[in-house]
Order: C-alpha cells, then structure tokens, then sequence
C-alpha cells in the first residue's frame, strides 16, 4: 500500500447536503421543530442558489458564534461534526412547475434514505412533534410497527428523519 502523509484518525464526517424547494419552510422545520442553529448562509449569486449550515448547537457555542463574523461562522461550520447543509436553487419555491427533490424513499433501495436524530425522550419529542399539527408529516409513529423504538417524520421536502432515543450507557 501506497504511504501518504495523511492522518486517518483526523478524519471526521462534517456535512450532509439536501435541496430543498422553499428555504423559509425548510428553515422553520430544521430550526424551530428540530431545534438546529443556523451557523452560517452562503450566497452565490452566479450560481443562483444560497447555501444554509445548520446544526445541533450548545448554548456557550451558540453565543460566541452570534458575535462572530461571517468567515468565523463559516469556519465553525466547516470544522465541526453533524452538519446538514440545506441548498436552495432559486426560484423553486414559486415555481408551480417544479417537480420537488428526490427524497431517496419514493423507490426504496435506491439511494439515500433518511437522517437520524438522537432525543432525550422520544415518548415527549413525538408529542412535541404533533403539536405542531400538518407542519409535521408523520411517516411511522412511535407507537406504530414493531419498532417501538424509533418514529419517523419527513422535512417539506419529503426527506425522512428517524427519531430516536439517546442510547444511556
């Protein structure tokens, strides 16, 4: 095997990029449902399209980076752990053409099939979940299947996200 003057246990997994068609929904659903922080916002006028990071984020964390700049926020974003980058390519929020955004589960076993978060208490996040009526799209519900362990819900875009609880060792 080939030497290289690289570290493998630096490595760690950073960001997932999902599309979404409309930025304000998608937003309200990963920041005030799930409870992520948006760390940073990227612009590309060129491309046409603007880039949200966004994360799970600890309360000292999230006060330094509300001082900071937007290359702070930027480097935050790019060096740390469980990312979600959420990608908006204009116009497709008021296009009554557009098709929406494979979510990977409309032909399972082809492709990408959902995120996961982990919860204190999945009995009290799923009630949490459905107090927020048709903004929350139930895919499996705790109590439903034979895994009682774990729920289902899915983002505007119909991307799927599996609740589960916090393994306690």
């Amino acid at each position: 095997m080939t030497n290289f003057s690289t570290d493998l246990k630096t490595y760690e997994f950073n960001h997932t990029m999902i599309r979404v068609k409309d930025p304000k929904a998608s937003l309200f659903f990963y920041k005030e449902i799930l409870g992520m922080k948006l760390i940073s916002t990227m612009e590309n006028s060129k491309g046409k399209f603007t880039l949200y990071f966004l994360a799970y984020v600890n309360d000292k964390d999230q006060a330094s980076l509300e001082a900071k700049s937007d290359d702070e926020r930027r480097a935050y974003a790019f060096n740390r752990p469980g990312v979600l980058e959420l990608t908006h390519n204009w116009g497709t929020e008021t296009d009554p053409d557009f098709k929406g955004y494979a979510s990977g589960n409309s032909d399972p076993g082809r492709g990408f099939g959902h995120t996961a978060i982990i919860v204190d208490n999945i009995e009290e996040a799923c009630k949490r979940f459905e107090s927020f009526g048709d903004k929350v799209k139930w895919v499996k519900k705790q109590s439903e299947g034979s895994m009682k362990n774990i729920a289902f819900i899915a983002d505007p875009d119909g991307y799927w996200i599996e609740v589960l609880n916090r393994a306690f060792a």
